[in-house]
């Protein structure tokens, strides 16, 4: 099930155009909170439930960041982020990857991907929407750069 939601505020304003924001995670609670307190903080936000839809998802309407977390059923996290990198429409979507406390990530596979940030469960929503605005404020300014 897909959710779509979205307000203007100030924070999002202060990123410019880059709001919206696809939270691919199975367990409902996670894309309930994360989801609420991007809402508040003026974003769109979309919601997958599995790696399967959050592609379907990305491909169809790509978002300006991707939140997912790394054990999804169908396609994980990571497989998410590699079959984004590799389509042209999706290449340059930053991903945030929420994993389990202690999972660590091999850095050359990383590098594969646009995995921006790797947050461990359990996480402060605070924490979260500060490397979200930190995420999409960067990609900002290296996109006028460019």
């Amino acid at each position: 099930m897909i959710g779509l939601a979205g307000a203007g505020n100030a924070r999002a304003a202060s990123v410019g155009e880059l709001k919206r924001i696809l939270i691919a995670d199975d367990e409902a609670h996670v894309t309930h909170i994360v989801g609420a307190k991007l809402r508040r903080a003026g974003f769109e936000v979309r919601v997958a439930s599995d790696g399967e839809e959050a592609l379907r998802e990305a491909m169809e309407s790509p978002p300006d960041l991707v939140i997912t977390d790394l054990q999804m059923p169908y396609l994980s996290g990571f497989e998410v982020a590699l079959r984004l990198r590799k389509e042209e429409r999706t290449a340059g979507v930053p991903i945030l990857l929420l994993t389990a406390r202690g999972y660590v990530l091999d850095p050359a596979e990383l590098a594969l991907t646009n995995i921006r940030h790797v947050m461990a469960k359990p996480f402060s929503a605070l924490a979260l929407l500060e490397t979200v605005e930190r995420t999409l404020g960067a990609e900002g300014m290296e996109r006028r750069a460019a």
